[in-house]
């Protein structure tokens, strides 16, 4: 059966709440052959995320109604190893019956990384010394993933897409990855340059793709940046500490975006 995720707006209602609506979901589930697999719940936000294995959106859309009456503003099809990508999991938080504590809101913040001129350097290396410049890049950003709790999502053939949880924590993971590349710089005949872009969103809005403005604001923000920057928008600055320096770029048009957007570059040196 397909998978679904929907979003439910749940303004005013706690961790408990949740829980116990999920519950019941898990009660009225087997009456319509539907599985829901888990939850994510905002407090702050008053968003909920509900992962649905069901024949179709209709039928999860019953089990909701009949269980506690919360029906879903959106709903997307998805693929289980893209969210558990994104998300980290595609299982409940806790066991059936347990305290449901702190609930992951699902936010995440998307990083994107791009060498720069990687197709002329691979006319001047040749594929096989361009390869190895590639696993260079690669090397330096997984480790800083994993130094800050990050998520590789896919490589892009000349980049890394990654989901972090923390906005700060993808942001010291950019910081890093640009350390790491001025480092090896001084010490290669050969340099390797990146740009990276951030941006943090939800993981359904207005019948997107999983995360689907989000990770095309990220790539565009990528795109925008000068070689060895690091651009965010304005909603990962919201969430970032005082220490980290910020640079106003003002609004960039930036393509498949209606409107201007304000972009920041982050100081790293």
């Amino acid at each position: 059966m397909p998978i679904f995720l929907d979003r439910h707006d749940l303004k005013g209602l706690t961790a408990a709440d949740i829980a116990e609506a999920h519950r019941k979901d898990l009660d009225v589930q087997g009456r319509y052959g539907v599985r829901f697999l888990t939850y994510w719940f905002d407090e702050t936000r008053g968003t909920a995320f509900c992962l649905i294995d069901a024949p179709d959106i209709e039928t999860a859309g019953r089990v909701h109604d009949e269980a506690h009456g919360n029906i879903a503003r959106d709903v997307i099809e998805v693929d289980l190893s893209a969210v558990e990508a994104f998300l980290g999991r595609i299982s409940d938080p806790h066991p059936a019956g347990a305290s449901p504590g702190a609930i992951d809101p699902a936010l995440r913040t998307i990083m994107f990384t791009d060498i720069v001129e990687s197709t002329a350097m691979t006319e001047r290396l040749g594929d096989a010394r361009a390869v190895e410049m590639v696993r260079a890049h690669d090397a330096m950003v997984r480790r800083a993933l994993h130094d800050n709790g990050g998520r590789e999502v896919k490589h892009t053939g000349d980049g890394i897409m990654a989901a972090f949880a923390d906005a700060t924590a993808a942001v010291d993971a950019a910081r890093a990855i640009q350390r790491a590349f001025e480092a090896f710089n001084m010490a290669s005949r050969e340099k390797l340059r990146v740009r990276i872009g951030l941006d943090a969103g939800e993981p359904v809005a207005d019948h997107n793709d999983l995360f689907g403005a989000t990770v095309q604001m990220a790539a565009r923000l990528c795109q925008s940046a000068e070689p060895d920057t690091i651009v965010v928008s304005g909603t990962v600055t919201g969430s970032l500490p005082t220490r980290l320096r910020l640079v106003d770029l003002g609004s960039r048009s930036l393509k498949g975006f209606a409107q201007p957007v304000a972009a920041y570059e982050v100081a790293w040196r």
